[in-house]
């Protein structure tokens, strides 16, 4: 199954957001070619520039504390798992006091170094990054790909735990929700929400199909609509009844 994420919440828009970049940040950083790495510093950049725009450590307190004091709660419950939820608790503990000690801006690094914020200042500009622009980088790219891997850790290191705090908030999101198989008659669905707040929708479609969903919502109705993509990448309604799994978090 293809699982598409939807967030219905500005903050879980900025948590998924982090989270791509993050992905890409790790995969690039882990390969060994300069131009690899280029792109893992480029990524790096971007990571900072989103969480600049958002107070994302204050915000990944206040759900983790909520989280915290929803699963304490389970504990009166007969039949709950006592050490599950108690490793629950004591991770979601170990990630907030982590993230705690985490002090300043996260493009801090960047303004403390002058060679940084350079790169920084070429990056804006398409291809701005050849040779003849900085020939100080082009030399980093010489270095070996463990110099310039310990190098770009070093720089992002500070906030690893930021990044700890945003997949822990995730999971718990993810895992929050309860999955059912429902039908879209003739590519289309609507659910009512009865007012309760959802922070993310999952839908999950075969690929086979090769139907792509688009999701709309408010406070009391979620819209479903799936569309089909021809060869020339056009988007056309779905006329036919689509299957597929919907998960509200």
């Amino acid at each position: 199954m293809v699982t598409y994420e939807f967030p219905l919440r500005e903050r879980t828009r900025v948590l998924l957001r982090m989270e791509d970049l993050y992905e890409k940040f790790r995969y690039f950083l882990d390969k060994p070619d300069a131009l690899q790495h280029h792109v893992a510093l480029t990524t790096m950049f971007k990571v900072f520039d989103v969480d600049s725009r958002a107070d994302l450590k204050s915000d990944l307190l206040q759900e983790m504390e909520r989280q915290r004091q929803t699963f304490v709660g389970y504990r009166a419950h007969p039949n709950v798992q006592g050490d599950v939820l108690d490793e629950v608790v004591r991770e979601i503990e170990d990630v907030s006091s982590a993230l705690n000690r985490f002090h300043g801006k996260t493009g801090q690094v960047i303004r403390d170094n002058e060679w940084l914020k350079a790169i920084a200042g070429h990056i804006v500009k398409p291809g701005g990054l050849c040779e003849f622009d900085m020939p100080s980088f082009y030399a980093w790219q010489q270095k070996s790909a463990e110099e310039r891997h310990a190098d770009i850790t070093t720089w992002f290191e500070p906030i690893f735990p930021l990044f700890r705090a945003i997949d822990l908030v995730l999971k718990l999101l993810r895992d929050s929700g309860s999955r059912t198989r429902v039908i879209a008659p003739s590519g289309a669905y609507q659910q009512k929400l009865q007012g309760k707040v959802y922070q993310m929708v999952r839908i999950q479609v075969d690929p086979a199909l090769q139907f792509i969903p688009e999701v709309s919502a408010n406070p009391h109705v979620l819209w479903v609509r799936f569309t089909s993509q021809d060869k020339s990448m056009r988007l056309s309604p779905v006329e036919e009844d689509v299957p597929f799994e919907l998960t509200l978090c």
